[in-house]
């Protein structure tokens, strides 16, 4: 039973380091997005389908966000350090996906109108906090790729990339002000749920590193 699972596990790690690995963790993080923009022209996201776009394209970014996060914790504790190439290509679904759930809302939603946009963003604190976390995400795409970390240095760029976790905490806070005035939050409490055992998770993993040094 050992030898068979040593062998999977050595599978696994194996299919990870593959050349095309990368390419289909890449197509995988497409498929959702696809099939919304699709639904779009196919005119089959119902009777409200602005309304659609804005709210699934952001469902989509919060559980690109979860698997994200949930990278660390999977690569640690199934001992599976090939996961860690994944990271980049999470993340920056993570950001694609609130960039069109951004677009979604000031097109469809405010005509692209930037007094506006400006306007109801410092007006509605929920609008204001998804503006907010996709600014940290926009810092965090632009800094992702391995000219910024020789730039900045590893220790700095781990700094700023800690930023990811405010994204949590400020997605969350988003979703829920966003669902509470529609009475919705089993999905919020859903990933909230999600999100918070993540990021304690590395609260443990800190202070045990902190107790070990």
């Amino acid at each position: 039973m050992n030898a068979y699972i040593s062998h999977f596990h050595s599978s696994i790690q194996k299919s990870l380091l593959h050349p095309w690995s990368k390419a289909w963790v890449i197509i995988l993080c497409t498929i959702p997005g696809v099939v919304l923009v699709y639904g779009a022209f196919a005119e089959s996201l119902g009777p409200n389908p602005a309304e659609t776009l804005i709210r699934q394209s952001g469902d989509i970014t919060i559980r690109a966000l979860c698997y994200v996060l949930a990278l660390t914790p999977l690569r640690e504790l199934l001992k599976l350090p090939a996961l860690g190439r994944m990271r980049r290509i999470l993340g920056l679904s993570v950001f694609f996906y609130a960039l069109m759930h951004l677009l979604c809302y000031a097109w469809l939603d405010m005509g692209l109108l930037l007094e506006d946009i400006l306007a109801d963003t410092i007006k509605r604190p929920f609008i204001f906090v998804g503006v907010a976390s996709f600014i940290i995400l926009l810092c965090l795409a632009i800094t992702s790729f391995n000219a910024a970390i020789k730039t900045l240095g590893g220790k700095l760029w781990r700094r700023l990339h800690s930023g990811v976790y405010l994204v949590a905490i400020l997605a969350t806070l988003h979703f829920y002000w966003m669902r509470a005035s529609k009475h919705r939050l089993d999905d919020v409490i859903f990933y909230g749920t999600i999100l918070f055992l993540l990021l304690l998770y590395r609260i443990v993993r800190y202070i045990q590193k902190r107790n070990k040094s």
